[in-house]
């Protein structure tokens, strides 16, 4: 005996079939709603990253490093400075000094007071490759400890504290 079919039998399994077909069409939108989120995500923790890796490479680069201090004549001191491995080049009107003691501050530019120990002379501008000698002075700050911050343009800043001894030529880092 065959099986037949009435109408009422198969507008059921058609409308079974149609609501399968929206739940997968269903499925298929928030699949892709969902790998929206998570790309939109990706490039958003992408670009953070990248900004602070910006931001961590102009912190470091051009950074004065103190190799070491003398004291010189009267309040002067003779710092020796380098920049850090890797660093960009700077004008010497672009590193700041700042000493700081018990009897006040004082502060300036390297412009004008920076000499290359490699070739000898004045230098207009700090190469990342060549050690600098320039004479500060501290003024207020002598006979006292004295803690000297060094800056050059955005890059991190450099500290060193100075105990300054009464003779000159002594170390003082």
């Amino acid at each position: 005996m065959k099986n037949e079919m009435k109408n009422e039998n198969r507008d059921d399994l058609g409308a079974i079939g149609i609501g399968a077909m929206i739940v997968f069409i269903a499925l298929i939108l928030v699949a892709a709603v969902a790998s929206a989120v998570i790309i939109q995500t990706a490039e958003k923790l992408q670009q953070n990253a990248q900004e602070a890796g910006e931001g961590t490479k102009d912190a470091i680069s051009s950074k004065v490093m103190i190799v070491n201090a003398v004291r010189g004549g009267a309040n002067d001191v003779d710092v020796t400075v380098e920049l850090a491995p890797g660093s960009d080049d700077v004008t010497a009107a672009s590193i700041q000094w700042v000493a700081v003691c018990a009897s006040g501050t004082d502060q300036d530019t390297f412009n004008g007071n920076l000499n290359n120990l490699d070739g000898g002379g004045a230098a207009a501008s700090m190469l990342s490759d060549e050690v600098y000698v320039a004479t500060l002075d501290l003024g207020t700050c002598s006979g006292e400890e004295t803690t000297l911050y060094i800056q050059s343009a955005s890059a991190g800043m450099t500290y060193e504290v100075l105990n300054l001894p009464a003779s000159a030529g002594e170390l003082v880092i």
